[in-house]
């Protein structure tokens, strides 16, 4: 659908005063550093603002600068990364600040292909990175920014296929306005947060009621269109707390894949018509080659995923006989429970360490 001159001079106006009035107050707006815009966007990607603030204050405080970041461990990195989740971010993100230290002298690059081609860095990362960092006249487009388009334009197509959401990213270009591109681009993700939300959007505030076609034809509710998501699978999986003497043992994860780079108590998958007991048993002996003795069971924790949900069970194990050999992991520590908070660790073994923690205190 192409957009007449005088419209999209209204849009970017009407939109533009509205963002100069509402606007929320963020650690990361105002400021013209590109390495404190590119770290929030980071951490923006499938994250509430509300929840990536406090994340946010603590990483930067933690690493201040791309060179910080740079230098720092994966442990370290991740530790900091700790809760937020999406962890394959962190990774990315420590990857791409060595090599802007190692081949650009540690300055974010301006130019939208060279910043595009750091790992982690997709369109719209280098889309709002590049326009609120360095005023470049290039798009963005979030959920928030799809949601806005296809009410205002009344795009019927499903904006999950890849041709629609070309269409979208076309659609975005030939809206922008000449000037004030930053102001814009957070105009229209903001809008979309606050106003155009997924639910009950309140379109007698939005300063685009008089263009959007969804308003005109009472759709906003049926906008936008996406295929319907399937039932997420079910796993049971097993984890140990294996014992020996007064320590325990704990896991690293390999660097790449689901959870890569924490730390966690070891286990996996049960098996159709295994006992968890056993599970437990194999899985420790196939990816460590030792024997335990699984005891009494210390907590259950269910925890979704993006594409899977779990039960986590969660056994007090003894260590019985062999050497542990790192077989499908990095690394692995006996630590003491005073040690754990050194480690960074997925959701769901947090809440195995809140219920030791708490064991601890009543005995």
């Amino acid at each position: 659908m192409a957009i007449e001159e005088s419209d999209k001079h209204r849009m970017s106006s009407a939109l533009i005063s509205w963002y100069d009035k509402n606007k929320r107050t963020m650690p990361w707006r105002g400021v013209l550093e590109p390495y404190l815009i590119w770290v929030s966007e980071v951490m923006l990607q499938q994250t509430q603002v509300d929840t990536v603030e406090a994340y946010y204050n603590r990483f930067i405080g933690r690493f201040p600068t791309v060179q910080d970041l740079a230098a720092a461990s994966q442990g370290e990195v991740m530790k900091a990364w700790e809760g937020l989740g999406y962890y394959a971010r962190a990774r990315r993100l420590h990857r791409a600040a060595q090599i802007v230290v190692k081949e650009f002298d540690g300055k974010i690059p301006g130019d939208y292909e060279s910043f595009l081609s750091l790992p982690g860095v997709g369109r719209y990362t280098a889309g709002a990175v590049m326009s609120i960092a360095f005023g470049r006249r290039v798009p963005v487009l979030d959920g928030n920014v799809i949601r806005l388009l296809s009410r205002i334009f009344h795009i019927t197509d499903d904006v999950t296929r890849d041709s629609t959401r070309k269409h979208l990213w076309s659609l975005v270009e030939s809206i922008l306005p000449d000037e004030r591109i930053e102001d814009f681009n957070q105009a229209l993700m903001e809008l979309g947060a606050l106003v155009c939300r997924p639910k009950n959007p309140s379109c007698p505030s939005c300063p685009l009621s008089d263009l959007c076609e969804a308003n005109r034809l009472s759709l906003q509710t049926d906008l936008p269109v996406k295929r319907p998501k399937k039932p997420l699978p079910h796993l049971d999986v097993t984890a140990g707390v294996i014992y020996k003497d007064e320590k325990f043992l704990i896991t690293l994860r390999p660097p790449k894949g689901l959870l890569g780079g924490l730390w966690e108590f070891p286990g996996g998958k049960k098996e159709q018509g295994e006992r968890l007991e056993d599970c437990l048993k194999r899985e420790i002996k196939e990816e460590l080659g030792i024997e335990i003795e699984v005891c009494e069971p210390i907590v259950r924790v269910k925890h979704a995923y993006t594409h899977f949900r779990i039960t986590l069970h969660v056994y007090r194990c003894r260590y019985v006989l062999g050497r542990v050999k790192p077989v499908a992991c990095d690394d692995f520590r006996w630590i003491s429970k005073d040690e754990l908070d050194g480690f960074a660790f997925p959701a769901a073994d947090r809440k195995v360490i809140d219920c030791l923690k708490q064991q601890g205190k009543e005995g």
